[in-house]
């Protein structure tokens, strides 16, 4: 006997935020996996997209009473330090089942672990200016949603698949990336952004504690230096945390 009752999940809207849901998916295949361009689940290709001339790595920062705090800082209080492809229980010195510990922390130095999942609001606010200097269709963008976000029912609209994922097809302009949080403070922003333009793909992942973007050298220095950033240049073949 079957005692688990379902888990009640609201029909999907029609409109994320400001981002329109998609019908038509052939913007996204040359994304997919059966598309011209493949890679590896668990790599950085595999989530931003292969065949970008880079690609860079932004850390989703830990916190202190609610403060964001680099991963370098904490890294720096732990004795340790953040390489492109350092995972966050390296940085703070524990095994892969870190977040099961009880009072994570370090007193004065962090009290929060990363955020695991999409790109945080506040990471895709500081995003936006620099990705927008790259395209020239910032206007007319495309975003993916992983479908498996449990609070929305997303059953009768069509899906498009990327390595270990399936997702749904949004799209509006590259300001709006961001409008699903305003709508509801629960949403999670898309995990995939690109313009029209294909200049650059940003990837994230409901698994990760960072942030992926693919794009010209151009980009990826841009990225580097922001100040608001802390981003490392990472290679598409290397592993993802």
């Amino acid at each position: 006997m079957d005692d688990f009752r379902p888990v009640h999940r609201d029909p999907a809207p029609e409109r994320y935020g400001r981002l329109r849901v998609q019908s038509d998916l052939s913007p996204a295949d040359w994304l997919t996996v059966h598309g011209p361009w493949r890679a590896a689940m668990g790599t950085v290709a595999g989530v931003a997209a292969p065949g970008f001339a880079a690609y860079a790595r932004i850390l989703h920062p830990a916190r202190l009473d609610e403060r964001p705090v680099r991963w370098s800082t904490v890294a720096a209080a732990h004795g340790a330090r953040v390489t492109p492809v350092t995972r966050w229980h390296e940085v703070i010195g524990a095994d892969g089942e870190y977040v099961n510990r009880p009072d994570p922390g370090l007193p004065g130095v962090w009290d929060e672990q990363p955020d695991e999942g999409p790109t945080p609001p506040e990471v895709a606010r500081a995003l936006l200016p620099v990705l927008a200097r790259h395209t020239t269709t910032a206007e007319e963008c495309w975003f993916g949603l992983w479908s498996g976000y449990g609070r929305w029912d997303w059953e009768r609209f069509p899906t498009f698949e990327t390595p270990g994922r399936d997702e749904v097809l949004l799209a509006g302009r590259l300001a709006d990336a961001v409008s699903p949080v305003s709508w509801d403070g629960f949403a999670e922003l898309p995990d995939l952004w690109w313009p029209r333009d294909r200049s650059w793909c940003l990837g994230a992942d409901v698994d990760l504690v960072s942030t992926y973007v693919g794009g010209a050298p151009e980009l990826i220095a841009d990225l580097l230096a922001a100040p608001d950033l802390e981003a490392h240049p990472v290679r598409p073949a290397d592993p993802v945390g």
